[in-house]
């Protein structure tokens, strides 16, 4: 099976399973977010394991960070994100390993961060009561439309690298047709909603928004990559590469789109 129609394949298998969990939202929506983080979390743990990542550290910051949020909010998360601190140096004080502390307690953290509270901020917008499940279906397809417009336009008319140090294959003009079509993807999706959630200046923001975050996240990732010398996060998804390859734009978007939306005076 070539690597295209393996991608479609497992598009086509996990899209209805995420929208339905989506639309439930609630501890279905969680456990689909620990189950997809925690995976997430481990492949990056396991390209950094020369950096001597405190796993378990890790796992318990993490868990805690996802169900602070599910009990008690964004206080409850940032909580959880902080406790990481504790767990890793209880693990690295009971270990006979001795790697360098720094780079053991920013792996880890980073990987709490990165993706426990990414993932959390997606949580948050399906909280936002009535409009939760748009919300979250607008950052989602914007993402995918961002990435689309992106991947099209810069094979056809892309000239000018955008970042030839981290990815030399995304162009400015891919950026500026992912800006467009992510941005066009959320007027669809929340225009129904115009006069009781956001206006359409503020949806086309929200779209702009999604797209650069959706980038920048796909960059970071890619850095972290190159920098532990690996080409994908796994092979989970096959085409897909690993659950991190897939979440990388939407860990970075997630926390975007709420704070747009926060900024807009419809989230809490």
């Amino acid at each position: 099976m070539s690597s295209l129609a393996s991608r479609i394949l497992v598009a086509l298998v996990l899209l209805p399973v995420v929208i339905g969990l989506v639309y439930l939202g609630g501890w279905w929506l969680f456990g689909l977010t620990l189950v997809g983080g925690f995976i997430a979390l481990h492949e990056l743990y396991v390209m950094a394991r020369e950096l001597r990542p405190l796993v378990l550290g890790g796992y318990l910051g993490f868990v805690l960070t996802l169900v602070g949020l599910q009990l008690g909010g964004l206080e409850w998360m940032a909580g959880g994100v902080l406790a990481t601190f504790v767990f890793s140096f209880v693990v690295y004080g009971l270990s006979d390993v001795r790697a360098s502390a720094t780079t053991s307690f920013g792996v880890t953290v980073l990987g709490v961060v990165w993706v426990g509270a990414g993932l959390g901020f997606l949580l948050l917008i399906r909280d936002i009561p009535d409009f939760g499940f748009w919300a979250v279906m607008a950052v989602l397809f914007s993402v995918f439309a961002a990435d689309t417009g992106a991947f099209f336009v810069g094979r056809t008319l892309g000239r000018h690298k955008l970042a030839p140090a981290i990815s030399p294959a995304k162009s400015w003009e891919g950026l500026v047709g992912g800006v467009f079509a992510a941005t066009a993807m959320a007027f669809v999706i929340l225009y129904k909603d115009r006069d009781e959630f956001l206006t359409i200046p503020e949806t086309l923001a929200l779209g702009a928004a999604i797209a650069l975050a959706s980038v920048l996240g796909d960059l970071f990732e890619s850095a972290v990559k190159r920098d532990l010398t690996v080409k994908d996060s796994g092979r989970l998804l096959a085409g897909h590469g690993g659950m991190l390859d897939r979440l990388d734009s939407l860990l970075w978007a997630g926390p975007a789109a709420y704070y747009v939306i926060l900024a807009f005076g419809q989230a809490s």
